[in-house]
C-alpha cells in the first residue's frame, strides 16, 4: 500500500484549516460592526496604506482574484468608501483611492482590526509573533517560486 497522508499532520492542510478560520472570526466581526466582506477590508486597508492604486496592483499585492477585488471595488465605490480616478498611464484601468466617508471608516477599522489581532494571538509571546510572521514570509516566498 502506497504512503498514506494523514490530513491532521499536512501542514499545508492545518495552514489552510487555521487560515479559514481566523478569517471566518474576523469576517464575523467586520461584518457585524462594519457591514464590510473580508475582499472589501482588505482592500480598504489595502488603498488606505498609499497613494492611489489600481484594481489590478490590489490583486497582486493581496493575492485576491480580479474578480473578487473588482466586486468589493464597486460595492465600496457605491457606498461612497472609495473614488475611481482615470489612469492616465493605462486608459483601461483607474486609480482607486479611499473617499473622506472611507477614511472616516478605516479609522474605525484599525483599532478593531488590531484589537482581533492582539486577542487571537494574546497567548504568544512578542518572539513567537515575529518568528511566526518571519515562517509565514518565508512560506509565501517558496509558494511563490514553486509556481
Amino acid at each position: 500500500m502506497a504512503d498514506r497522508l494523514i490530513l491532521d499532520e499536512f501542514v499545508p492542510f492545518l495552514l489552510s484549516v487555521t487560515s479559514n478560520r481566523v478569517s471566518s472570526r474576523i469576517a464575523t466581526a467586520y461584518e457585524a460592526l462594519f457591514g464590510l466582506s473580508i475582499p472589501e477590508w482588505r482592500l480598504i486597508t489595502v488603498v488606505a496604506e498609499g497613494q492611489a492604486i489600481t484594481q489590478a496592483e490590489i490583486g497582486e499585492r493581496t493575492r485576491m482574484d480580479k474578480v473578487t477585488v473588482s466586486r468589493a471595488a464597486i460595492a465600496l465605490t457605491q457606498r461612497g468608501l472609495l473614488e475611481r480616478r482615470p489612469n492616465n498611464q493605462d486608459r483601461r484601468s483607474h486609480h482607486l483611492m479611499l473617499s473622506n466617508a472611507g477614511r472616516t471608516l478605516y479609522g474605525e477599522v484599525v483599532p478593531k482590526a488590531k484589537e482581533l489581532e492582539a486577542h487571537i494571538f494574546s497567548r504568544f509571546d512578542d518572539d513567537e509573533i515575529a518568528q511566526f510572521t518571519t515562517m509565514l514570509r518565508r512560506i509565501d516566498a517558496a509558494a511563490e517560486a514553486s509556481e
